[in-house]
């Protein structure tokens, strides 16, 4: 027999996740926003611990002279030229990270014209994309890899309470500048709608054969830069060495509170606890197959 009472307590587990899903939209689009083989994937993510003191992260080359910059898309960058840990070169001129590309002038499409832009990969809600549509050149393929999305219905990997408990205790603990942010993106990890959006964004990258990608969010710099991880990490790209490109989101956006490499470490730690590492999210959280993972290495390193 169903009861009011019955009816209460199956509909909380719906409850815990839509509200959890609206703090990861707040963490993730509120105003500070607005302005190898499987060894070889593990040890690219493990240079040290999710937690803790952190040793100096490395210095990261400045962009070249020949670098695209945007005027109207500050952190725009390429994700290429870092070295992995078996020697090989993340290649420059295929993949790039950027904020949103609502406002870019004539100047800023011929230059992404001329660097053979093919692929335009939106991590954006509906909201953003309606209120900030992307302007990019014509005959570029655009493409939608929303974050959080309902698309594919409200789900998590992990008890909704639980998450959100241990993130708000962690950012305490480790004095986080934005404790929504602590928040998001432990969620980026935990919430199964954002396992598609970055399948889709890698899956992307790999199959766009013919020219260059860009991939963005709205400041360029939570949702593209867990997405950025992980393409790097899949590279085989030292820990500290995503760190520090993680960081440089400050440098690039002119403040010094942009990113906090607490929120990264918090992902990451997600990463440690619902799949022991950062090869199982993505082979089997993501469920990126070794085609596409082979792919991405065969395309981007030399």
């Amino acid at each position: 027999m169903t009861t009011a009472y019955t009816r209460r307590r199956r509909a909380r587990p719906f409850g815990f996740a839509l509200a959890a899903l609206f703090a990861v939209v707040a963490a993730l689009t509120g105003p500070t926003f607005a302005s190898a083989s499987s060894s070889d994937l593990q040890s690219g993510s493990s240079q040290f611990g999710s937690s803790g003191e952190h040793p100096p992260l490395p210095e990261i080359p400045p962009p070249s002279a020949a670098a695209i910059r945007l005027d109207e898309a500050r952190n725009f960058r390429d994700v290429g030229g870092y070295r992995t840990t078996d020697g090989r070169t993340v290649r420059t001129g295929m993949v790039f990270r950027s904020n949103k590309l609502s406002s870019l002038s004539e100047s800023d499409l011929a230059k992404l014209t001329a660097a053979n832009l093919t692929l335009d990969v939106d991590l954006r809600n509906t909201s953003e994309r309606a209120e900030d549509p992307d302007r990019i050149p014509a005959g570029v393929t655009y493409q939608v890899a929303d974050v959080v999305s309902i698309e594919h219905g409200i789900a998590f990997h992990e008890f909704v309470p639980l998450t959100l408990g241990r993130a708000l205790i962690d950012g305490a603990v480790n004095g986080t500048s934005n404790i929504g942010q602590s928040i998001g993106y432990p969620f980026m990890v935990n919430y199964r709608g954002s396992d598609v959006a970055f399948r889709d964004l890698l899956t992307a990258i790999a199959n766009n054969s013919n020219g260059a990608t860009v991939y963005h969010c709205s400041a360029g710099k939570d949702r593209t830069g867990w997405g950025t991880a992980i393409l790097l990490t899949i590279l085989g790209v030292p820990r500290g060495v995503i760190s520090a490109d993680f960081m440089a989101s400050n440098t690039y956006l002119g403040r010094d509170d942009a990113v906090d490499l607490s929120w990264l470490d918090a992902a990451y730690a997600q990463v440690d606890r619902l799949y022991g590492g950062m090869d199982t999210y993505v082979r089997e959280g993501l469920g990126l197959d070794q085609g596409t993972i082979d792919s991405l290495r065969a395309k981007l390193l030399v």
